[in-house]
């Protein structure tokens, strides 16, 4: 059961990067320091918009319109951190103490 909750954690923090990655390289496109023209960056936009629009959309869709700033990776972090920690301090120490 450990090794569960690892996975899941390690996967919670992977997904974490993947989502600062699509923060860092919409900035850059919106700064046009990279241009999505180019092939390599269109399509490493692409794969990231593909991995976090199914979790962000939602998030998106109940948040209210703060006039054109996105705060759903904040708060998709936010409730990442949130997971993480009940794992981190409720869970784990309780299959510690189970012996699973």
């Amino acid at each position: 059961m450990r090794a569960v909750l690892d996975i899941i954690l390690l996967i919670l923090q992977l997904y974490w990067w993947v989502v600062l990655a699509m923060i860092i390289m919409s900035w850059l496109i919106s700064f046009n320091v990279i241009n999505t023209r180019n092939q390599f960056v269109a399509s490493l936009w692409r794969i990231l918009n593909q991995l976090t629009d199914p979790v962000l959309g939602p998030i998106r869709r109940m948040m209210p319109n703060f006039s054109g700033l996105d705060i759903s990776p904040i708060i998709l972090f936010i409730i990442i951190f949130f997971i993480q920690q009940i794992i981190g301090y409720y869970l784990y120490p309780a299959v510690i103490r189970a012996g699973i």
